[in-house]
């Protein structure tokens, strides 16, 4: 189905704007997108300017207009999707003492409803978000954090889409919530051990978490103490607490360096106490091993590049004593851990693929959970006790639905708890799942993740959706996906690309996919459409590419470099106007993205490299696949103006009738719609793009 562009689209009045940085000047015809007034239009959408709704609701209609034909194919895709899930489901119960905590959905609800059982199975429910969401037009719930006593539940709500979160407070006994309310929070909350008190983290107006505040119960917000305020805005501040229960945790980090700080959690007015300053590169956790009275430390110092596990006195944690507890082993990437009260858990990462080692702390004797496909998800789950031999592990591929183990650590035994059930229908005989490697120009193989059906002719006329991120380390799992099967179904090949920039081949694949080496990023991706229509997978210009956020600014680039290699480009909360954020040291996050980008503002180089990919600053006269952007008028990670831009200078530029579609959701941030099932409308719509643009309807 070719889709037709409505008679008119909407055209972006050009107010010529400029800045100059190193002596080179930059000129920006679009600027004026950006609301003067866009905090207060980000807490509350109607304050945004008359002139910018005006455009942005013309482009939605626009958009409606283009896209009106697939409505009945969009509807399809939605019962498909939704009929893959089970309506009525719930969690597998996380022991605590004399509770077992869980949440769970009601047929036909949005949002989940957080319970837990008694001793006698009972079960008692503590918040219903479909309650709380009612009449609201946004609702995403943050933490539901239970106090330690089990008496007060903390639970936190962004109401907006802006990633300020409301804290209230609960009483578990009457469902009722106290007189506590603490606004404008990231939504992170660590309990004392008395459950008297929590540690919270303001967001100030530039909406950066640098500031911990102390809140006792029964008190007013404004009497908060507070415990730490990080003065460097370029490192994000958080709070959280050791398996152990016996420390708080104050986490300050960026991207490449971390620093902790810990109070007693049975006496929270203690001043926090510094663990080991920061150096720069140098990251850091820990775990509590509370018999033998020491940390253990997840950390890369000493040139640890893919980590390693090192120990430290309680009494003396710093650097100078620390010990290595498990040596670094290059190209093991160690992700996450878990300390209980006799073993250790450890979630690593080896050719691509995730594995949970359990370590005995009597006697270092360790085991390996394995796993038998080629491409699957692996998660490691730390529940909430501690004196406990029973860890838990969740695992998938792109062909096998999830499914929750618990795991015992001494007798090795595996209870399967839940399998995640698709209640249309599926069949896992039915598909493919391969793990196949592009080769980058500079002879670097890039894993490829793919999912397909048995009965898909490989002859290079089937169509691809290509997923890629590539930022922040984050790697993308070859996991279960209810919503890919859509596509997959009728005849695409779905693939995911795990391109520079994330950690899926150890942390030199992170180092070699920003600052100055961040173009590795667009090229592999490139590489990898490259090698799937060499392959037979599919087909130059067969190729629909998806990413959203750092993902989204993988789109605006490889549209740029390579349009011809594709046919579609879906870039969700797109952060494509990279020059323009990066210059800007007010907006709520650039001074931490700087240590992933570089400083344009007082390097050089950096600006120089950052221009040369600038997705935005690089639009120029030429063909372009169709393009759909979205984006959040509340979004506070990648503002909305950043795809309304990119689509007005695109429209303005291209020099071919393929579609440029913008959507902003006027009541929604980063995230996108909230509920489980508006969520599916969102993917329902741009796979409907997708299938209409490779004409496989």
């Amino acid at each position: 189905m070719n889709l037709t562009p409505p008679a008119s689209a909407p055209i972006a009045a050009k107010h010529l704007a400029s800045d100059t940085h190193h002596g080179i000047t930059r000129t920006d015809d679009y600027a004026w997108l950006r609301d003067q007034n866009w905090r207060d239009a980000m807490r509350d959408p109607a304050a945004l300017s008359p002139d910018i709704r005006a455009y942005l609701e013309a482009e939605n209609d626009y958009t409606d207009a283009a896209l009106a034909p697939l409505g009945d194919l969009r509807e399809t895709l939605f019962a498909e999707m939704k009929g893959r899930i089970k309506e009525e489901d719930a969690s597998v119960p996380s022991p605590d003492g004399p509770f077992a905590y869980y949440l769970r959905y009601a047929q036909g609800s949005q949002h989940p409803i957080f319970c837990r059982l008694d001793t006698e199975g009972s079960e008692q429910v503590l918040l219903d978000c479909n309650k709380e969401a009612e009449g609201e037009a946004y609702f995403r719930i943050g933490e539901v954090d239970h106090a330690p006593m089990h008496d007060l539940v903390a639970w936190t709500a962004d109401r907006k889409g802006s990633e300020y979160f409301t804290i209230r407070v609960r009483d578990a006994a009457t469902g009722k919530d106290l007189a506590d309310e603490v606004p404008d929070t990231s939504g992170d909350i660590a309990w004392d051990a008395n459950g008297k008190s929590f540690l919270y983290v303001h967001v100030d107006e530039e909406h950066r978490p640098l500031k911990v505040f102390r809140h006792i119960v029964g008190t007013h917000a404004k009497d908060d103490t507070l415990v730490y305020e990080e003065e460097d805005h370029g490192f994000y501040v958080g709070v959280g607490k050791t398996q152990s229960g016996r420390f708080l945790l104050i986490d300050i980090h960026d991207h490449q360096t971390s620093e902790l700080r810990l109070i007693p959690a049975g006496a929270p007015a203690t001043p926090p106490r510094l663990v080991a300053a920061r150096e720069h590169g140098v990251e850091y956790d820990i775990e509590h091993d509370e018999d033998r009275e020491r940390f253990l430390i997840l950390t890369n110092v000493d040139g640890a590049e893919d980590f390693k596990l090192m120990e430290a006195p309680v009494a003396a944690p710093e650097r100078a004593n620390w010990r290595d507890f498990v040596p670094h082993r290059p190209g093991t990437l160690v992700l996450a851990h878990v300390a209980y009260r006799n073993h250790h858990a450890r979630l690593e990462r080896r050719d691509g693929l995730s594995r949970i080692v359990i370590r005995r702390l009597g006697d270092g004797a360790e085991h390996e959970i394995g796993f038998d496909e080629e491409a699957y998800d692996l998660n490691l789950s730390s529940g909430y006790e501690y004196n406990t031999t029973r860890t838990r592990f969740a695992y998938n591929s792109m062909t096998t639905p999830s499914e929750v183990y618990d795991y015992d650590m001494e007798s090795r035994a595996r209870t399967l708890r839940k399998r995640q059930e698709v209640p249309s229908g599926h069949n896992p005989a039915d598909y493919v799942t391969r793990r196949i490697f592009a080769k980058a120009g500079d002879g670097e193989l890039v894993p490829v993740s793919l999912l397909y059906r048995k009965t898909t002719k490989l002859d290079g006329s089937a169509p691809c959706l290509l997923y890629g991120y590539g930022s922040y380390g984050i790697s993308i799992p070859a996991s279960f996906s209810v919503t890919a099967l859509s596509l997959v179904d009728r005849g695409f090949v779905y693939a995911i690309a795990h391109i520079r920039g994330g950690k899926e081949k150890g942390y030199r694949w992170y180092s070699d996919g920003k600052l100055l080496k961040k173009r590795n990023t667009f090229t592999d991706f490139i590489a990898a459409g490259e090698h799937l229509a060499k392959e037979g997978l599919t087909s130059r210009g067969r190729i629909v590419c998806h990413g959203g956020s750092a993902g989204g600014m993988l789109m605006g680039a490889v549209a740029n470099m390579a349009p011809d290699l594709f046919n579609g480009i879906i870039a969700e909360v797109p952060f494509v106007d990279v020059m323009a954020t990066m210059l800007d040291a007010s907006l709520p996050l650039t001074p931490p993205e700087w240590h992933e980008w570089g400083n344009p503002i007082e390097d050089e180089d950096a600006y120089k490299y950052m221009a040369s990919y600038s997705p935005y600053d690089n639009v120029r006269a030429q063909s372009y696949p169709h393009i759909f952007a979205l984006g959040g008028l509340t979004d506070p990670r990648v503002t909305y103006w950043e795809p309304a831009k990119w689509a007005a200078k695109l429209r303005a530029l291209r020099t071919d009738a393929n579609l440029t579609l913008l959507r902003i959701n006027m009541e929604a941030g980063h995230g996108g719609a909230p509920g489980r099932f508006e969520r599916l409308k969102e993917v329902a719509l741009v796979y409907s793009f997708a299938l209409a643009v490779s004409d496989s309807i």
